[in-house]
């Protein structure tokens, strides 16, 4: 049997390393816009119920508390107009973790198949490298016009492989900040439903909106009809509440699923620290210090945005999420992506590479929103020469 890495691509961000020694050979220092790590700090609220919880000599439930359980379910309806019974509602160590082992958690292996779209995450192909199954990259495009446009009753065949088992859904996307419409999001159910297709909506950016279409989720009723049958959504911590170091993040939907999960992370022994459900559980009752952190993020995008653009960037999609899609124009073209991250570096910015997440993004970059604002200023006077 192979070793495990050999199942696996190099890990994207190894080969950024020569271009991040060039941007730390700046004369003001690297401004790292590659990676969307949370830099601010932590809300109080959320360090307190932390530390109050720090004597936690115990095993944690995997389900969790039923604290948290009901203030994740109390978010989701005030944030999302979603309705989750708190017993449908499952911590997760970090939503990395999710997504890479689901295909694995749920039984698919050798003979399924795992869609996924792209430019997109790479873990969701991981996810099914790691299970044995095999991986389908679909663009928006052949998602809506050759997999679902299709109408039995024509003639025509779906261009969907018959394995397939398992759709990730992401909007807001990352790494472009797409934002899928509620009727392409009930198209897209109405459509695994027939099929007995699990989707599973990675919404880790869907409070993160900034113009353009309302980012909803694959559990609003406008959506599902107000089942969950065969639904999950994926909702993370670090983003909205500058938990990434936590590890906090949870799944909710359908209960038969979320129950599977559950008894399987139960053998496993896939527990939330204590300690963390509780800060988790604070940080979800807070929505103010959330609306604050949007605020600073949505000022370090308008400089950011700005910015690339006078300096002869071309910004696509980009309406919601921690980051912008951008192409530079050299001669009225689009520059391959790693032409465009040499530039930035000469320039002391580190991008990642649209082509770390796969077709589609050979001629953009990824430029995070998640600086310090002096670091993205910064940055902006370095583009403006």
């Amino acid at each position: 049997m192979p070793h495990v890495s050999a199942r696996l691509p190099q890990f994207p961000w190894d080969r950024l390393k020569p271009y991040a020694a060039k941007a730390d050979a700046h004369p003001g220092g690297r401004v790292d816009l590659s990676v969307g790590t949370p830099v601010d700090a932590t809300p109080e609220s959320v360090r307190r119920a932390l530390s109050a919880a720090a004597d936690s000599p115990g095993y944690p439930t995997t389900h969790g508390t039923a604290r948290l359980r009901e203030a994740a379910s109390g978010w989701m309806l005030r944030a999302l107009g979603v309705a989750v019974d708190p017993v449908s509602v499952l911590p997760l160590l970090g939503s990395k973790e999710l997504v890479a082992g689901l295909p694995a958690l749920l039984g698919l292996g050798a003979g399924d198949a795992v869609a996924y779209p792209t430019p997109a995450y790479p873990t969701y192909e991981i996810g099914a490298l790691l299970s044995g199954a095999t991986p389908v990259p679909v663009s928006d495009g052949e998602l809506r016009e050759q997999w679902i446009a299709p109408d039995d009753a024509s003639g025509k065949v779906s261009g969907a492989p018959e394995n397939l088992r398992l759709l990730w859904l992401n909007s807001p996307g990352n790494p472009h900040g797409r934002v899928h419409s509620p009727d392409l999001l009930r198209q897209v159910v109405a459509w695994a439903r027939a099929r007995g297709v699990t989707v599973v909506s990675d919404e880790c950016y869907i409070s993160l909106g900034w113009e353009g279409t309302e980012p909803v989720s694959v559990l609003h009723p406008e959506v599902c009809g107000g089942s969950h049958e065969g639904l999950l959504a994926v909702h993370s911590l670090s983003k909205r509440s500058n938990l990434a170091g936590y590890r906090s993040a949870f799944v909710a939907g359908d209960p038969a699923l979320v129950a599977e999960l559950l008894e399987v992370r139960k053998h496993a022994g896939m527990m939330m620290p204590g300690p963390v459900q509780a800060a988790t559980a604070a940080a979800l009752d807070d929505d103010e210090h959330a609306a604050a952190q949007k605020e600073r993020y949505r000022s370090r995008r308008t400089v950011l945005r700005n910015a690339l653009q006078d300096a002869g960037f071309r910004i696509d999609h980009s309406e919601a999420g921690l980051y912008l899609w951008a192409s530079r124009i050299v001669s009225g073209e689009p520059e391959a992506c790693w032409d465009t991250v040499a530039h930035l570096a000469d320039l002391g910015i580190l991008a990642a590479p649209g082509e770390f997440y796969g077709p589609g993004g050979e001629h953009h970059v990824r430029v995070a929103l998640t600086a310090t604002d002096e670091r993205i200023a910064s940055a902006a006077a370095r583009l403006a020469g």
